[in-house]
């Protein structure tokens, strides 16, 4: 089972793009904090939403908001013009 809930802030806007068919994308990041961190340390998620739920995040989302993410985690990978392959972990929000 792959599954993750988290509740962090937009660490900015998010950013709304269509693809070639018209499927919008949404894609923003969150600060979690840590639970048991004595200086308020964080942790850094790439958030990436499909479909009417990701037109809902660019107009209604906005940065420092309070959000909830239900969704689950995705790695990928890509090589840039450099040659160096990339990897990238993702949280994809249902």
């Amino acid at each position: 089972m792959n599954s993750v809930i988290l509740i962090g802030r937009l660490v900015r806007d998010p950013e709304l793009r269509f693809t070639a068919n018209g499927k919008s994308v949404a894609t923003f990041s969150i600060a979690v904090n840590r639970t048991y961190s004595k200086n308020n340390e964080a942790d850094f998620f790439n958030i990436v939403v499909w479909g009417k739920p990701a037109e809902n995040c660019a107009n209604y989302l906005s940065k420092g908001k309070l959000v909830g993410i239900q969704g689950e985690i995705q790695n990928r990978s890509y090589e840039p013009q450099s040659g160096d392959k990339r990897y990238i972990t993702e949280i994809i929000a249902s």
